[in-house]
Order: C-alpha cells, then sequence, then structure tokens
C-alpha cells in the first residue's frame, strides 16, 4: 500500500485541553510536579507524557513533531528553532572528535561551511563527494565514518539522490544515512526508501509563509531520545528550541502542505516547460532530460508532482542579476533567498545561498555564476506569469 504522508497528518486527533480543535498552545517555561519523586524521575528520563523544561520537551512542539513524524512515517521527530539548528544538532549527536562523515558536495551552503569549516574545530572530518557516483560514496567510506549526509533534491543543482541505493551503502557499513528533505515535502519520503534521519528547514515549504524560522529531525525514538538527553543529548545541551507560538502557527500551516505541494509542482513544471520553449538552459526534475528524472519518478509520490524549486543557467552573474531586478520590477515575484513561500522568490545562487562555497568547489560541481534558482510560488494564473517572465526576457534580449 502507498505511503501517503497527507492521510496519516489529516488522522491525527490532536485535541486542545479543554477540546479545542486547535491543540492549546504552551505559554510556560517550566512545568509543575504534583510530587517531587516525578520531578527526578522525568530528569532520569523515567517518566512518559512529563514535561519539566520548555527547552527539553513542551505540549505545542510535541503536537508538531507528532504531526511530522506522522507525515515522515517515523516513529518520533523533533523540533528545533532553525533548519540548520536541525542539521546541526544532528550531526553533533552521531559524531565525536575523531570521526568521519561522507557529504553531497552540492549541498545547501550554510551545511557546506558547518561541514567544511566549523567542524575542524572537533576534529571531525568530511569528505565531500558527488552524491550521484555510488561508487565515489563507497570508496571515500572509512572505518571511522559515522555518516552519509545528502540532499533528496539537492541545492541548487537539483541533483536526485538514490536513497535506497545510499540506504543499502549505509547499512552494509554500519553508518547512519541522514538525508536533508526540504525541496521535496510528501513527494520525497525518505524514511520509507531507507534513510536513517530526516532533517528539514521547515522554515521553507512546510511552514510556507517565510513569518518563521525553524527545523525538524525525524528518526527512530531512541535517537531523538539521545538528542532530548539532559546529560548528552545535543539538542537539549546546545538549546535550539522552537517557540511555541511559532510552532503551533507551523502546525496549522503543515494541514495544508499537501495542496500546497501540488499547485507549487504543476507552476513549476509549466513554467519550466516555457524555459525550454524558450532555448534557455533550465534545470528541472519533472523534465524528461532531467538526468535524474527516472530515478525521481521510482522514488517520488506522483500526487505531489516533481517540485516547486527550477533552476535556469543565463551564464553570467551579471545577466542573472539584470534578469531577476526586471523580474521584481515586472511583478513576478521577489529577488530574495529561501524557499517555499507562496509568491515566486529567485535569487542568484552562486552569490547568495551557496556563497559560502568556494568559487573552485563551485566549478567543480558545476554550479554556473548565471545560475538563478527559482522557488515557484503559487500563482492562480501560472501562464499570466510566464507572459511578465517572457516580456522581461525579451526585454533584455535573451530570447
Amino acid at each position: 500500500m502507498k505511503f501517503d504522508p497527507a492521510s496519516s497528518i489529516q488522522d491525527l486527533l490532536q485535541f486542545g485541553e479543554f477540546g479545542d480543535v486547535n491543540p492549546s498552545i504552551t505559554d510556560s517555561a517550566t512545568y509543575t510536579f504534583m510530587e517531587a519523586k516525578t520531578m527526578v524521575g522525568t530528569f532520569e528520563g523515567d517518566e512518559e507524557g512529563c514535561f519539566l523544561y520548555s527547552r527539553h520537551w513542551n505540549p505545542s512542539n510535541k503536537y508538531l513533531a507528532d504531526a511530522l513524524a506522522a507525515m515522515e512515517g517515523t516513529p518520533a521527530a523533533w523540533v528545533t528553532a532553525s533548519g540548520m539548528a536541525a542539521i546541526t544538532t544532528t550531526i553533533l549527536q552521531l559524531c565525536n572528535a575523531g570521526d568521519h562523515l561522507v557529504s553531497s558536495i552540492t549541498t545547501y551552503g550554510g551545511t557546506f561551511a558547518f561541514l567544511s569549516n566549523y567542524l575542524k574545530k572537533f576534529n571531525i572530518e568530511v569528505s565531500f563527494v558527488d552524491i550521484t557516483k555510488l561508487d565515489e560514496v563507497e570508496k571515500a567510506i572509512k572505518p571511522n565514518t559515522k555518516m552519509i549526509y545528502t540532499e533528496s533534491m539537492t541545492n541548487p543543482m537539483l541533483q536526485i539522490s538514490d536513497l535506497p541505493a545510499l540506504a543499502d551503502i549505509s547499512n552494509k557499513h554500519n553508518i547512519k544515512l541522514v538525508v536533508d528533505n526540504t525541496f521535496t515535502p510528501m513527494m520525497i519520503a525518505p524514511a520509507k526508501l531507507g534513510a536513517h534521519i530526516v532533517v528539514y528547514s521547515i522554515t521553507k515549504f512546510i511552514n510556507g509563509k517565510n513569518d518563521c524560522v525553524a527545523g525538524a529531525v525525524c528518526g527512530d525514538e531512541d535517537f531523538i531520545a539521545s538528542m532530548a538527553d539532559v546529560n548528552t543529548g545535543s539538542a537539549m545541551l546546545l538549546g535550539p528550541v522552537l517557540d511555541p507560538l511559532r510552532s503551533s502557527s507551523i502546525h496549522k500551516n503543515l494541514h495544508t502542505l499537501h495542496i500546497r505541494m501540488k499547485q507549487h509542482s504543476h507552476n513549476a513544471l509549466f513554467l519550466a516547460g516555457k524555459f525550454k520553449e524558450a532555448g534557455l538552459r533550465i534545470v528541472y526534475p519533472g523534465l524528461e532530460d532531467h538526468p535524474g528524472h527516472e530515478l525521481m519518478k521510482k522514488q517520488m509520490n506522483p500526487d505531489f508532482g516533481f517540485g516547486g524549486m527550477i533552476a535556469i543557467d543565463l551564464e553570467t552573474s551579471e545577466r542573472a542579476n539584470e534578469l531577476m531586478e526586471k523580474m521584481q520590477k515586472e511583478g513576478v515575484g521577489y529577488l530574495a533567498v529561501s524557499l517555499g513561500y507562496f509568491k515566486t522568490l529567485f535569487s542568484n545562487s552562486g552569490k547568495s545561498t551557496s556563497s559560502e562555497v568556494p568559487d573552485e568547489v563551485q566549478k567543480e560541481m558545476g554550479l554556473s555564476e548565471g545560475l538563478i534558482r527559482f522557488s515557484v510560488g503559487l500563482d492562480h494564473d501560472i501562464e499570466r506569469t510566464w507572459e511578465k517572465i517572457q516580456l522581461c526576457l525579451k526585454a533584455l534580449k535573451f530570447i
């Protein structure tokens, strides 16, 4: 039976304490115990269902975490104050000084900077590979390797990771496969394809409003409990707690994600086809000539399409900037970083969200300085949007 993330969320009955149809928002940093022995047991991890301090757990965050776990098909989840907090606390929970990990070289710039620069403080080594070349992944594994890290759809090159094959490699070497699924919620379910841990920036598509910053870690109960351990848990001790008010807001938005992803995907596929017809170099996994098209078809839930992310290559950053500025003036969308918003966002990846990646590495991974990454919005009339883009391209003599 096909895994249905939308129905899994819908099947949750999460009443508020007074029977509210929306769960109550926790407005408390600390919690009362009726008996001292219960407090002791909670600190020792022996009491189920008890809350001691909002940095550890709070009811609002637990409601959101349970809904995200249902969406991913994992036994448990944890929510954090940002996507980077989800990524960094996961890596620091799995790796100790002297350990090694293998990562896709094509990854979000902040992640790349953490892996390439920050982990050196802890003597944790990273090998970057082309994640689409499984032999490279296998060869990079060492006796002290603890994990493989990748994105389901890589940022900003939109490569597709072969998650079942990467899971096989991970299991063979008794290491963890950690997958960032930020670009592809609902359409790809990494845990169902063998990933051990799934991380998100839920700032993006999951929340969909660009009004807050948040993240999530989805995995088995043992791993989530280890992150929350009062003595050794990275999420507990580093303190990246999500504010309950924001958690409640995201929780409501999550229930419309399945509708939004369909529209994002519909609009992106339409624009990708039009860019291709116009003779521009277009990258979109929904097009048959994309190298990962067939692989994504095997891994995806077709109900939600190929996603809302596309990229076009204008060869130089100057040309890219001209087009982006023109599109913003003509009302196509916003010249802004981030993604998953209800309006279209576009940015020149090499000079923005991937700027942490050195120029020589950008060239190695095939990132053109003229690449524009689009997060396609929820436009009702996407043909009208294309007409605006076409006018911009013609005015600049790009087509």
